[in-house]
């Protein structure tokens, strides 16, 4: 029954964690193309608080409670799959972190990239999603 809380409470991490990671780069979008300090300041207060209020707290109880499930069955260590998804899952932490450099860039007035590479830069996680999931359904390898 544990493990079945557990895997639940995983999937919301994943899943708001998620939401945050589609909706911070559409938040640089936007910061990109804004030309008024009024609207450049929103969009720093607005993505400063989702960074750190939800999907930095959501990536790490997301990254905790797979650990868990990992160490309630060690079996899926030995399967294929999951050293894919896994090294899928580094990848995006690694986005997650590099979105949090970027926020930084924004708030100190360092942005170097266009809207345009914000919108392109904003697929990169529907990508991972859709590999890990289809890794966890169908564990094709």
């Amino acid at each position: 029954m544990l493990y079945l809380w557990i895997k639940a409470f995983h999937i919301i991490f994943v899943v708001t964690w998620f939401a945050g990671l589609f909706y911070l780069p559409r938040l640089f979008v936007y910061h990109a193309m804004a030309t008024e300090m009024v609207s450049r300041e929103r969009f720093k207060i607005m993505e400063r608080k989702l960074y750190r209020g939800i999907m930095t707290p959501s990536g790490t109880l997301a990254v905790v409670s797979g650990s868990w499930l990992l160490y309630l069955s060690p079996a899926w260590l030995s399967q294929g799959w999951l050293h894919l998804k896994l090294l899928l899952v580094a990848l995006i932490i690694s986005y997650h972190f590099y979105s949090g450099r970027l926020l930084r860039q924004f708030r100190d007035e360092r942005n170097t990239h266009s809207h345009v590479w914000y919108r392109w830069f904003n697929e990169l996680p529907v990508l991972g999603l859709i590999g890990i999931v289809i890794l966890v359904v169908v564990k094709p390898l």
